[in-house]
């Protein structure tokens, strides 16, 4: 058996030679013909032959000799499904406003001013600000 590290050092080909030995050896273990596979599955025996014997087919013929095989399951493996990543989840929490906005631009683009500025507090409440 070819271990992971070894399988991302081979060739394409390689790794469809060595995915196509691997079905052919889990049908014989059932006891099933390329014929009894290919129609249980609804393909063509030729399909079932060249996916054994490493060439290249359509995903969902391999689906479907998967699904007959018992080994569908496995898919889980071969393609996990992704969640939210741990900096999204971060994101997400806490959807309240934590900040007010900036001063709209007049039409023309420039500021409005605000009525006061901070420290523009009078020292003595009864006196005006500055």
């Amino acid at each position: 058996m070819t271990t992971n590290k070894a399988l991302s050092l081979m060739t394409d080909d390689a790794i469809l030679l060595e995915a196509g030995q691997r079905l052919a050896r889990q049908r014989v273990d059932m006891q099933l013909t390329q014929a009894a596979l290919a129609e249980q599955a609804g393909v063509s025996k030729r399909t079932v032959e060249r996916i054994e014997a490493g060439e290249s087919a359509q995903f969902s013929s391999l689906i479907r000799i998967l699904r007959v095989l018992g080994l569908l399951s496995g898919l889980d493996a071969f393609l996990p499904e992704t969640g939210p990543r741990p900096m999204d989840m971060l994101r997400l929490q806490g959807k309240t406003r934590q900040r007010a906005s900036s001063p709209r631009k007049t039409v023309e683009g420039v500021r409005e001013e605000p009525l006061w500025r901070w420290g523009d507090e009078p020292d003595d409440p009864s006196q005006p600000a500055r």
